[in-house]
């Protein structure tokens, strides 16, 4: 038999194995949708096609400007901003976000970042990103969720927009309190010099993509945006998975 036929064959053989390990382990550990609970297909991950298809995307990428670059205005000088979806509170949606966050399911990050990074794509605005960075966690805070969930949403961007992924420049150097039940000032002042640059020059006029999980008042992202924008040459856009 020619080597080409024989690693065909293989290549063959090789799918049907895993289609039939994967079938085994489905019928008796079922994988369930992150979304909405029910048993996902062969050819789903983490979320099925009828929550992502119903997810509340708001298209912002397509608007130069819009609510959320709108929020920056005046604060600190931005390229490009937008959120991949909107949520209400309660809704399944939410409940993704609160699973990344607290439930240690980075999965959900990782896919959801790869759907945004092939939208992102889409859009001219966004096409020419050399670096996606996270929005750093304090190493105390990572080593308790086992993660930093805009990492993982940050992973899946850069796998999708063929970018580098930096975790070690942008760094969070002040253990700061939860701002979940701040309002606006206190949010501002909770994060103000809270984040450093560690080496500069690896950054130098790249046009680096800001990933966080979810924006409300914006003020961890603007800080995250001034401290970046000390390097040389640097353009910041920012991406947050969701709008709450």
């Amino acid at each position: 038999m020619p080597p080409k036929t024989r690693y065909k064959n293989w290549n063959s053989f090789s799918f049907f194995l895993r289609s039939l390990w994967w079938d085994f382990l489905n019928l008796f550990f079922p994988l369930t949708c992150a979304a909405c609970g029910n048993y996902l297909f062969k050819n789903e991950k983490v979320i099925c096609t009828s929550c992502l298809f119903q997810l509340p995307k708001t298209n912002f990428h397509f608007q130069k400007d819009n609510p959320i670059s709108d929020i920056f205005i005046g604060r600190v000088k931005i390229e490009n901003a937008t959120a991949y979806f909107t949520f209400n509170k309660g809704s399944r949606y939410q409940k993704l976000i609160h699973k990344l966050k607290y439930n240690r399911q980075a999965e959900i990050g990782i896919e959801l970042g790869r759907h945004f990074g092939n939208t992102l794509m889409n859009s001219q605005e966004y096409r020419d990103i050399d670096t996606i960075i996270p929005v750093p966690l304090h190493p105390k805070k990572k080593k308790m969720r086992t993660y930093n969930q805009s990492e993982m949403i940050a992973k899946g961007i850069a796998e999708a927009m063929n970018s580098d992924l930096v975790v070690d420049v942008l760094i969070r150097n002040v253990h700061s309190e939860s701002q979940t039940k701040k309002n606006k000032i206190e949010r501002w002042l909770n994060v103000k010099n809270v984040f450093a640059i560690k080496t500069k020059d690896v950054l130098n006029n790249k046009h680096i993509l800001l990933v966080d999980d979810v924006v409300t008042t914006g003020a961890t992202l603007e800080s995250c945006a001034q401290k970046l924008l000390e390097i040389d040459g640097i353009k910041v856009s920012i991406a947050c998975l969701a709008q709450a």
